[in-house]
């Protein structure tokens, strides 16, 4: 598997102290006793469905539609700048209206949203509300699918994201599909596997969910087993000709006419082949326009992909002027940790960083099963912040000149932490160095790792300076939250497992300054669907570039950048 693909960045730890840990409480039941009279029967069933009733409709429950009546006192501050809606109560997720109060120093560099998304976010909160799990059109939908027969046109019609690997990968994913759902008014549906979207997201859109139902009320099995060799994706109709386009570019089916069928799978995970990567042509965008039920599996930030496609660049423009600020507003709007993360996040915090005059984050990630610590890696890192005067230089011990600083290590070893504290701690910054977790290894499909990993995503955030890995999704999500454009230092993924030296020199430069916040797309294709033929897609439009630390990506930059 290639490198590139299958690389995420890790879950990590998050301190393990009474503050930042969740009341997690138990309910045990008694079974009746011999001899128990037959009344207390019912009270058992009465008290375990209140205890029922508590949990399902907790604070912290995702799935909680019945909340607390919505506060009147936000500030268009706390709403991000009307980016947010106010139907949430504030406790149900705490997250989301405290949010802004932990970036408050950026405040005035940041971004607003234009009027035309935020009025687009609450027309699509008004579609999901109406289309969404539970309603009239939804059972019928669902019915259509269980049928296996095409359907006529609706204005229900929905896109179920089935994203995979890390943390990093997921979110980015799950932007795009939503970003492509605003785009084409569909409902989006959450594929979430063993709970790993509900333990660590509040949801997003009020009165609603926007997690797919699972078990045998979806009819379509186990979705993590589409890939490119299931028959209803859109590369392989291609193939069999179930979808011809004629001279004129227009696309129909084949062989019954315009009848569509139940729903089309988009396979555009990293190995996708060439007829998979004709989703990016409008011929096929107008197609898939009928389709009632899309499913999207990724594990890649599609979003300057979708900027290619010529139909959606006027839309995308409106709801963006600033094109290299997407996910930024995407990522504000659809990811709020639940409250057991956010109290890891806001603990941590106010313990560590918060006295500080500025905060330095640096996330380093190396490419290899075995984390074998790497002095080139550790020497990159401290060039980088030497060369670009992130951090003070240091002449001696004995002529200390504290600066005002904090900084945050992420990574999956301590030792490099350990390394840089030895060089900066000491009272050389005056808020001392920190590092939440070492997890020491990569460990997927595990959600407390996942909560740690997303908890360091959000403190990375707060940072008002960022060192990060080329190439990891990590990173990517910490610089797109927080608007700040990193340093970035180029990594190299195709390492080799067996070697096990530390030969590799630090590169020259270092590390180099982000043209934007926008994350890279690892796996764009390369197809001009107009010219029939292959192109630099870095070229075709000002605003989309390669990237800088993978030269095969593409990443959205202001035309100035």
């Amino acid at each position: 598997m290639d490198v590139e693909r299958s690389s995420s960045d890790a879950a990590r730890d998050t301190p393990s102290s009474s503050s930042s840990q969740a009341d997690l409480k138990t309910v045990k039941t008694r079974r009746r006793l011999p001899g128990r009279p037959k009344s207390f029967v019912p009270a058992v069933c009465v008290l375990a469905a209140t205890v029922l009733a508590v949990v399902v409709f907790s604070a912290d429950s995702p799935w909680s539609f019945v909340q607390d009546a919505p506060p009147s006192d936000l500030t268009a501050d706390q709403l991000l700048d009307g980016l947010l809606t106010a139907e949430f109560s504030k406790r149900s997720c705490r997250s989301r209206y405290e949010f802004a109060s932990y970036h408050e120093k950026k405040k005035n560099a940041s971004h607003k949203p234009s009027p035309y998304l935020l009025g687009k976010l609450r027309r699509h909160e008004a579609l999901q509300k109406r289309c969404g799990p539970g309603t009239a059109p939804y059972r019928a939908a669902v019915w259509q699918l269980k049928s296996g027969k095409g359907a006529a046109a609706t204005d229900c019609r929905y896109l179920v994201s089935i994203s995979y690997r890390g943390l990093g990968n997921r979110m980015l994913a799950t932007a795009s599909a939503f970003l492509y759902a605003v785009l084409t008014d569909r409902v989006l549906l959450v594929h979430q596997y063993k709970h790993d979207v509900d333990a660590l997201f509040c949801e997003p859109f009020p009165g609603t969910t926007w997690l797919l139902p699972s078990g045998w009320s979806f009819p379509l099995g186990h979705l993590r087993d589409y890939g490119s060799g299931s028959k209803e994706s859109l590369g392989n109709m291609l193939k069999a000709n179930v979808i011809s386009v004629g001279a004129n570019g227009n696309a129909s089916w084949s062989d019954s006419g315009d009848r569509r069928p139940p729903f089309v799978y988009l396979h555009l995970e990293g190995g996708y082949d060439f007829h998979d990567k004709l989703f990016y042509c409008d011929e096929h965008q107008r197609l898939l326009h009928g389709a009632p039920w899309l499913l999207m599996k990724t594990d890649s930030y599609l979003v300057p992909g979708l900027l290619l496609v010529p139909s959606f660049q006027d839309e995308f423009g409106r709801m963006f002027p600033e094109k290299d600020m997407a996910f930024y507003h995407l990522g504000r709007y659809l990811f709020h940790p639940v409250n057991y993360v956010w109290r890891a996040v806001t603990s941590y915090y106010r313990a560590n960083l918060a006295g500080a005059g500025q905060r330095v984050g640096i996330q380093i990630r190396v490419f290899r099963k075995k984390q074998t610590p790497l002095q080139h890696v550790l020497d990159q890192v401290l060039s980088c912040v030497r060369r670009e005067k992130l951090l003070p230089e240091i002449t001696s011990s004995s002529n200390i000149n504290a600066s005002d600083q904090a900084v945050l290590v992420t990574s999956l070893s301590s030792w490099y932490y350990e390394r840089i504290r030895e060089e900066y701690g000491g009272g050389r910054v005056a808020g001392g160095v920190h590092q939440p977790s070492h997890e020491g290894r990569q460990k997927r499909g595990d959600t407390s790792h996942d909560r740690r990993a997303l908890s360091e995503m959000y403190l990375l955030s707060t940072c008002d300076v960022l060192v990060t890995t080329g190439f990891s999704t990590f990173g990517y999500v910490a610089q797109g939250l927080s608007g700040i454009r990193p340093w970035i230092m180029p990594s190299t993924p195709m390492w080799s497992e067996s070697d096990t030296a530390d030969t590799k020199v630090v590169p020259e430069p270092p590390c180099v300054r982000a043209m934007s916040v926008e994350p890279c797309f690892h796996s764009p294709s390369y197809y001009d669907c107009t010219a029939r033929r292959d192109v630099d897609v870095g070229k075709v439009v000002p605003y989309v570039r390669h990237c800088e630390d993978v030269s095969w990506g593409i990443k959205i930059a202001n035309q100035s950048s």
